[in-house]
């Protein structure tokens, strides 16, 4: 008997290595695949998009008189300094339009999406007197791809725009009181996260809509971003909305885009916690050939350890090329196959497939499968191990240990 339970434990420790292995090479390939892909699918399609809020301003000169030394002599000479005044927004109006398309490199799966953006500013010139006030146009990211972008001023369209430095800036003069509505539509495409940025600073926003719609249920708000005032469920996902008469906040709004379930990383978690599964199954096979008096050699354990070891190896290389899901469905049946062909040689169809297939069913398919329940996979395995302690303690309960290891000498 001990010298059984030497040879398992020696063969559950090679087996633990061999997953450590395999869980280790398919973190380095992601993250190798990581580094290098991203930078790949940032180019095709675009990357994280900070829609910032149009800085409106008014200029205002004057003259200064600045001394120059030179030598011994001294000169006056008129220097004139423009200072820029900022002007809150009088109001904005803003609708923007997701579509998730997530895109898949390897062993990760990357977040990107579509975005069509529609947004209305008013400007209002609260001086007495007439002003040219200035319009200045950030786009959200330099790098990126505006298709049918439109500006219009009071619902004339501008046809000549000529952006520099990553902005559009316009200069428009006012009467005292006048109003004018500028308005900006575009569409594009980006990566990850999606950002409407007030300001660099502590920033005072005044009758503010945005309204933001979703083809993806999955919504989450990244960190340091305003939680929309109503959430409405549509047919394909959500309408979100924020609206402010008068605020004053540094913090932004911004929105998540979901993310898919990564082959790389899903491999690596259930290769890394496999022992785990593989500990319960030949605990729980020791206990059931114990009870029922059935002698399986240490080398029929190796080969049902390596059964196990083939669905992890298979998996790590398979879900490169085809869905994670079709993937664990056919390294499923390969390892059962694997299991149940080779133990009906060794004790018989019945045993094959009633005690050794339905334990490698638990232990190594449902055991895996728990990864896929996000939030909820260490909760599973927890109850997992607990129901393997009970059934193992209510079978072994009256087994004498003593005389079990005595006769197996």
């Amino acid at each position: 008997m001990w010298k059984r339970i030497m040879a398992l434990t020696f063969i559950f420790v090679c087996t633990s290595i061999a997953w450590f292995i395999l869980g280790g090479a398919t973190s380095v390939r992601t993250h190798k695949q990581d580094n290098k892909l991203k930078k790949a699918v940032r180019q095709l399609w675009g990357t994280i998009q900070k829609q910032q809020a149009p800085y409106v301003y008014y200029q205002t000169k004057t003259d200064k008189q600045v001394e120059k030394t030179l030598g011994d002599e001294t000169t006056t000479e008129t220097k004139t300094i423009t200072k820029n005044h900022p002007i809150i927004l009088d109001s904005s109006d803003i609708l923007v339009s997701f579509n998730i398309e997530h895109r898949k490199k390897g062993l990760l799966w990357y977040p990107t999406y579509r975005v069509v953006y529609s947004g209305q500013y008013t400007i209002k010139n609260d001086a007495e007197k007439n002003r040219k006030i200035f319009f200045s146009y950030s786009f959200p990211t330099r790098n990126g791809i505006y298709d049918n972008f439109c500006f219009f001023i009071n619902g004339k369209k501008i046809e000549k725009l000529q952006p520099y430095g990553g902005e559009i800036l316009k200069e428009f003069n006012f009467g005292p009181g006048e109003t004018k509505k500028i308005k900006i539509t575009y569409e594009s495409q980006g990566m990850g996260e999606w950002w409407y940025l007030f300001g660099s600073d502590v920033s005072q926003i005044r009758n503010f809509n945005l309204t933001m719609i979703t083809d993806f249920d999955d919504i989450d708000f990244p960190e340091n971003s305003i939680s929309p005032q109503k959430k409405e469920k549509t047919d394909k996902g959500w309408k979100l909305t924020w609206q402010y008469a008068d605020l004053i906040s540094g913090i932004q709004i911004g929105m998540d885009m979901p993310q898919k379930l990564n082959p790389g990383p899903f491999v690596s978690r259930v290769s890394f916690f496999a022992p785990v599964s593989l500990f319960l199954f030949l605990f729980l096979m020791f206990i059931i050939t114990t009870i029922k008096k059935i002698n399986i050699h240490p080398m029929n354990y190796f080969f049902l350890s390596a059964a196990f070891f083939s669905f992890h190896l298979l998996l790590a290389y398979l879900v490169d090329h085809i869905d994670i899901h079709l993937a664990f469905a056919i390294c499923t049946v390969v390892s059962i196959s694997l299991v149940i062909s080779y133990m009906r040689l060794v004790v018989g169809t019945r045993f094959a497939l009633l005690e050794t297939g339905l334990s490698q069913f638990v232990y190594l398919v449902l055991f895996s499968y728990a990864f896929f329940l996000e939030g909820y996979t260490g909760l599973a395995i927890t109850i997992c191990c607990i129901l393997t302690l009970f059934v193992a303690m209510q079978f072994t309960g009256k087994i004498d240990w003593d005389k079990q290891f005595e006769t197996n000498k």
